[in-house]
C-alpha cells in the first residue's frame, strides 16, 4: 500500500478498518464482498490470505482500501488478530471483522459507526443477518453448553429441538435490540477499546469457537448487542455439516473451548443466559 495512503489515514479522527481471512475463497465472492466494503465508510480493509497459493491477490489489488497480507494459515481467529494488531498502529476506532461471504446495500458501516458514537458503554455490534433466500439467521444465541452441541445427536428428536429452540433464541422476535453474549462471527463490528481492554481472538481455537470465546469476554464489561435496524446478507456454508474434516476441526476446538470454560460447571455461562432469558421476556 502506498505510503502516501497510509500517512491519508492517520489523518483520520474516527479511521474504521475491516478484516476478510480467506482461504482458497471463490474469486466472485471475494470481490463482492470487498466491493461492499470499498463503498462504504471503512478506511483500509486487510485481506489476510491462509490459502496455500496468492492467486486472490489478483482480486485484492483491483481495490484502492486493500491491503493484501499473505499469512501461515493458523487458522480464523490468528488471520484477523494480524489485521487488528495493524489497526491498532494505524489508530482505528471500530474494526470489522467478517466473512468473504457477506454482503449488504447501502452504507451500514456509516450507521454502525454513528451508533457506536452515540453508545459508548457498546463494545460489539453484530446486524440482523439473512440467508440469500430472504429467510432470518440466528446469529444471536445463548452460550452453549455441551448438550446444545455434542449430545443433541444423541438426545430424542422432540428434546433435542426443544434445546435447540431454546439455544438459538427462535422465540425471540428478532426486531429488538438484544445484549447477547453470544454473537456470530459473521460480522463482527468492534470498538477497538473493547479489543485492548479484553484481548484479540484466542489463538488456540483454529475456528469455530473463537466467536463465542470473544463475545463473552467483551460481555463480561460492554454491552455486546444484536442490532436489527442494520442488516446484511450472508451465504453460511456451514462446511462441518459438509465435511468430515471440516467437522472434526469444529469438534476437537468445541472441545478446547469447554476446557477452557467449564463443561457442566460454567457459572458465567448460567448468569449471563439467564440475564439474555430474562432481557427477551421483558
Amino acid at each position: 500500500m502506498p505510503a502516501l495512503f497510509l500517512l491519508y489515514l492517520h489523518l483520520f479522527d474516527h479511521m474504521n478498518s475491516a478484516s476478510i481471512v480467506v482461504h482458497k475463497t471463490p474469486i466472485q465472492q471475494l470481490t463482492v464482498a470487498l466491493e461492499c466494503l470499498e463503498k462504504s465508510s471503512v478506511d483500509i480493509i486487510y485481506v489476510i490470505d491462509n490459502s496455500p497459493d496468492d492467486r486472490l491477490k489478483d482480486v485484492a489489488k483491483n481495490f484502492l482500501k486493500v491491503k493484501y497480507l499473505k499469512v501461515i494459515n493458523n487458522g480464523f481467529g490468528a488471520g484477523h488478530n494480524v489485521a487488528i494488531k495493524e489497526s491498532y498502529k494505524n489508530g482505528a476506532k471500530y474494526h470489522l471483522v467478517m466473512n468473504a461471504d457477506v454482503w449488504w446495500e447501502n452504507n451500514i458501516i456509516e450507521s454502525l459507526v454513528n451508533y457506536m458514537d452515540k453508545n459508548h458503554e457498546v463494545g460489539l455490534i453484530s446486524p440482523k443477518t439473512y440467508y440469500p433466500n430472504g429467510n432470518l439467521q440466528y446469529t444471536c444465541r445463548m452460550l452453549p453448553n455441551p448438550l446444545d452441541l455434542f449430545f443433541k445427536r444423541f438426545l430424542p428428536g422432540k428434546i433435542a429441538e426443544k434445546r435447540m429452540r431454546k439455544y438459538l433464541l427462535k422465540d425471540f422476535d428478532h426486531n429488538s435490540i438484544l445484549n447477547c453474549p453470544y454473537l456470530l462471527g459473521s460480522f463482527m463490528f468492534y470498538r477497538m477499546d473493547a479489543l485492548k481492554e479484553c484481548g484479540l481472538f484466542d489463538e488456540r481455537f483454529f475456528m469455530y469457537p473463537e466467536d463465542i470465546d470473544i463475545t463473552r469476554r467483551i460481555h463480561e464489561k460492554w454491552k455486546t448487542l444484536y442490532l436489527p435496524e442494520v442488516s446484511i446478507i450472508h451465504e453460511h456454508q456451514q462446511a462441518s455439516r459438509k465435511s468430515l474434516k471440516m467437522f472434526w476441526i469444529h469438534f476437537s476446538n468445541m472441545i478446547k473451548y469447554f476446557n477452557k470454560w467449564g463443561w457442566f460447571f460454567d457459572k458465567k455461562r448460567h448468569i449471563y443466559n439467564k440475564e439474555l432469558i430474562s432481557n427477551i421476556k421483558n
